[in-house]
């Protein structure tokens, strides 16, 4: 299936040094994109010693030492710094032709993995996704949603909705929205609680915030953007944990409005000084754009947030009229 490697790829230098075996290769893919040999052997389904011997092999091959082995981890040498941006390539264009092939047979069977923060993936995606399953039954939908951003170039989904554009990697990413936050406490913390008349009012205030470490992406230092002193009394890893500490009436809390619109116990306080603004950007990889049930997905989520525009800005106001803005759509440049 792959003689087109003897004679197309630079790979091809390597011809003279014994057969070369595109699985390992994908072994290879798997143990650089998890860094560890236990956690790729788990993910490949085979046991530990079996990968080892796979990847000495390929090292034997081509010999090239492709990895240092630290404590740390297995991490790559110059050769194998190489050997990845070639396998990769190759990768890519065995995804494009059976995808390709697999459209003409299949069309929109198959599964479609997604990742999206979990405040957009729970209080949003997840009440809509429906829509999708019922129209399209033969498509296998699976929604990661989490604090931590997917790895697209690790193959962890088909897609991601960020908070940010990626500046490298085989991807194309597009921007579905602005969206904007605010500050919110439930009615039961503020009767018990000091007036709040001002933003200097804040420090007199129990706040809710992220703990400083761990930070899902540098987007969501809010508090930062508030006042440079104002620090949590509660910090919390995440926001849906975030958000029910704040109906619980632990204290004030910067939510995204189009999940605090869902819950009438929550106040919005000091609308007109206490305005954050991000983006969500729709972050595909550049092999897998063109495959039906990808671009059906896509489509989908990109069409259902335009559409409820005003519950991610209530105001109608854009990051671009704040100030800030982007191009639309682009193609992130490669570089590794």
């Amino acid at each position: 299936m792959y003689e087109w490697l003897a004679t197309r790829h630079p790979l091809c230098e390597f011809s003279h040094m014994g057969k070369l075996d595109w699985n390992d290769l994908q072994t290879f893919l798997t143990v650089v994109r998890t860094g560890r040999l236990t956690v790729a052997a788990q993910k490949l389904g085979v046991d530990h010693s079996t990968l080892s011997r796979k990847i000495l092999r390929l090292e034997t091959t081509l010999k090239t030492r492709l990895f240092d082995r630290r404590p740390s981890g297995y991490v790559l040498t110059s050769g194998g710094e190489w050997l990845a941006r070639e396998a990769e390539v190759i990768e890519s264009r065995t995804i494009a032709v059976q995808s390709r092939l697999a459209d003409q047979v299949l069309g929109l069977a198959g599964s479609v993995r997604i990742g999206a923060p979990e405040g957009f993936g729970t209080y949003f995606l997840a009440r809509r996704i429906g829509v999708l399953s019922r129209r399209h039954p033969e498509l296998e939908i699976e929604l990661i949603a989490n604090p931590r951003v997917v790895s697209l170039s690790k193959r962890e989904a088909d897609m991601a909705v960020t908070n940010f554009c990626p500046k490298e990697g085989r991807l194309y990413a597009s921007k579905i929205t602005d969206y904007e936050l605010g500050l919110y406490a439930a009615d039961s913390y503020l009767a018990a609680s000091p007036p709040l008349g001002s933003v200097a009012d804040i420090r007199k205030h129990s706040v809710i915030g992220y703990i400083p470490d761990l930070l899902p992406t540098f987007a969501h230092a809010y508090l930062e953007e508030i006042g440079s002193d104002i620090r949590p009394a509660i910090c919390i890893s995440n926001i849906l944990t975030q958000m029910s500490a704040t109906l619980g009436g632990a204290g004030l809390c910067i939510l995204p409005c189009f999940m605090a619109e869902y819950e009438a116990g929550l106040v919005r306080l000091l609308p007109g000084d206490v305005r954050i603004f991000r983006e969500f950007w729709l972050v595909i990889h550049s092999d897998l754009r063109e495959i039906a049930r990808v671009r059906t997905a896509a489509e989908f989520i990109t069409k259902s947030v335009r559409q409820e525009r005003r519950l991610f800005l209530p105001k109608g106001e854009t990051l671009r009229s704040a100030g800030g803005g982007t191009k639309l759509s682009k193609q992130v440049p490669t570089t590794r």
